[in-house]
């Protein structure tokens, strides 16, 4: 009995008693007796603010109301949440918040997705007292990927907290006091300015429109509404997996051929699916990774994927740019083959082509635009957009998403394999390699596909993979800015012997994206996980090199991996901030 009085405490919520872990707050020990207690600054993943003082509660014996998201439980404690003064106060705190916020609910991005607006809503509060000059702040929209509204900040700090404790970056900060207070990077500068890796993460828990995706969805109506030109659009492993949720699907739930029927229902000319070029990079990658182990190239190789890792790496570690593998991403690879190799199988003039990515990343917005892809001529990507703007447009078209036909991908670059399927996921892009190398390397046929150990959420996965001949493969796994960080300190220190490293710049990967649908939990990303790994097991072919129509576009058009034709518009290179300051 000792021991569970050690651990735990017992406590009155509303007249209803409830044992709770010592380390609980009242906001927590409330939700297991089902109670919400309505919260803006609080996030069930990032450091207790109580800056908001939304959650306010009365506790027996304190001087004043208490905020429940850092109040600590304790035993024999009451709390009351529902009393007059506690509701009149968390009307009043909103409504303060109110009348310092643009009154644009009906046309703003974040509108039914705002948690101002619901709370607001349920606390009901159906007019704002108090009246007087607002904040002004100029809106920061020079970067392709993030726009930030300062007037629509509410000062949660939950953009701060993001990006310390998740990425290490800390780009934002609260200065000024009083009215004039501010959340901002350092100096005023724009996000352009400074080393923001464009991962989205700050957009990922902004509980308003402080921060949200660039929105390039028109950029969409109008290619789509041009007769001169041929839309061809692909569509990210972890897109299918998300979208859903959207309208109303539950986490985890696949909607590969809904997505297809929407798109193809939008006017777009093809299709194609991104897993063919995730097959295409683990040909070209793979290869050289062994070419490198082979050679003495630098090592450890480091994958190049995740837009916000390599933004990370140009901005604050460039001396690490050597260790990048050169391959481009999927959606780059695919921009560049969509532009050269199909338009010249369809005889189609690749001037004519309009080139659209749908992904779960807000930093692919920036990749696209990088002045390294263009080798097909023109530029390989022409237009990126979210998941989330993926979802706003079917809304628009008032197609009924969820009874749609299930429909497939356009051949040939909708021929994919498991192995592409699971890039979406930490240590997928690890996976779906060793799949490829150990079976080009040895020329044995793998006994078991699934590598267990660089799967789930472990912030650093580590693993080692028998080649044969002496050579012993030692990789790792790294999901979030803030464990590639570390990482980076073992290898200048000499303690990783590492051959090749995959790190993916948000948590559980793509799968956790900057553009995935709001909320986004460890739950949740969890239940994406385990959806794309059901899809990699159902898969025809889940190897890449024996994807078909990888094998076709090798045969017939680009040569061999590592080619001069590959080498020309697969690969590309990095440089210390990307380009992106003039």
């Amino acid at each position: 009995m000792s021991s569970v009085k050690e651990t735990t405490v017992t406590m009155t919520i509303d007249g209803q008693d409830v044992t709770v872990p010592k380390s609980y707050t009242v906001l927590q020990a409330a939700r297991l007796v089902g109670i919400n207690i309505p919260h803006l600054c609080y996030h069930p993943e990032l450091a207790r603010e109580g800056s908001c003082r939304v959650c306010l509660v009365e506790v027996e014996g304190a001087r004043s109301l208490a905020a429940s998201c850092v109040y600590p439980v304790s035993e024999g404690m009451k709390v009351r949440t529902n009393t007059p003064a506690v509701r009149e106060t968390r009307r009043t705190v909103v409504e303060l918040m109110l009348a310092n916020h643009p009154e644009d609910c009906l046309f703003c991005v974040k509108n039914q997705h705002c948690e101002l607006q619901e709370i607001a809503a349920d606390l009901g509060v159906r007019k704002v007292r108090f009246r007087g000059d607002k904040r002004e702040a100029q809106k920061d929209e020079a970067n392709p990927s993030i726009v930030r509204d300062p007037q629509k900040c509410i000062l949660c700090t939950r953009c701060v907290r993001a990006c310390s404790e998740r990425q290490g970056l800390d780009i934002f900060s609260s200065v000024n006091r009083g009215f004039n207070s501010i959340v901002e990077p350092a100096f005023g500068l724009g996000l352009d300015e400074v080393a923001c890796s464009y991962c989205g993460q700050c957009t990922t828990v902004c509980p308003t429109a402080a921060l949200t995706e660039k929105d390039d969805t028109q950029l969409v109506w109008d290619a789509l509404a041009d007769p001169g030109k041929f839309v061809a659009v692909q569509t990210a492993p972890s897109v299918r997996i998300g979208l859903g949720e959207e309208f109303g699907l539950k986490s985890g739930g696949i909607v590969t051929g809904k997505m297809v029927a929407a798109l193809r229902r939008f006017g777009f000319d093809r299709v194609f699916d991104t897993d063919f070029a995730a097959d295409l990079t683990i040909m070209e990658e793979g290869h050289e990774l062994l070419h490198r182990v082979a050679n003495g190239g630098v090592m450890p190789m480091m994958t190049s994927c995740s837009p916000g890792w390599i933004n990370f790496v140009e901005t604050t570690h460039p001396e690490m740019i050597p260790h990048l593998s050169t391959a481009k991403s999927p959606q780059g690879m695919f921009g560049a083959a969509v532009k050269t190799y199909f338009a010249e199988r369809e005889n189609i003039d690749p001037s004519k082509i309009v080139s659209v990515s749908v992904m779960p990343c807000t930093a692919k917005k920036w990749e696209a635009k990088r002045p390294q892809l263009c080798d097909s001529g023109y530029r390989d990507v022409d237009i990126v957009i979210t998941t989330r703007e993926l979802a706003r447009m079917i809304k628009q078209t008032g197609i009924d998403f969820m009874n749609l036909p299930e429909e497939e991908f356009d051949n040939p670059m909708g021929i994919s394999s498991g192995a592409g399927q699971i890039f979406g996921a930490t240590g997928g892009v690890m996976e779906a390699a060793l799949r490829t190398a150990y079976e080009v390397y040895t020329g044995r046929t793998l006994d078991n596909l699934d590598f267990l150990d660089v799967r789930g959420l472990a912030g650093i996965k580590e693993a080692s993979v028998d080649m044969g001949d002496g050579l012993v493969l030692k990789v790792a796994v790294a999901h979030t800015l803030r464990n590639a960080e570390k990482l980076i300190g073992k290898i200048k220190s000499g303690e990783a012997d590492y051959h090749f490293i995959e790190i993916m710049a948000c948590p559980g990967g793509c799968l956790g994206g900057g553009g995935q649908p709001y909320p986004t939990d460890a739950e949740i990303r969890q239940s994406r996980i385990d959806a794309i790994y059901r899809a990699d097991a159902s898969m025809k072919y889940r190897k890449s090199h024996e994807n078909p129509a990888i094998i076709e576009l090798y045969d017939t058009w680009m040569g061999k991996p590592l080619g001069e034709r590959a080498h020309h518009l697969l690969h590309t290179h990095f440089t210390p901030w990307g380009g992106r300051l003039k």
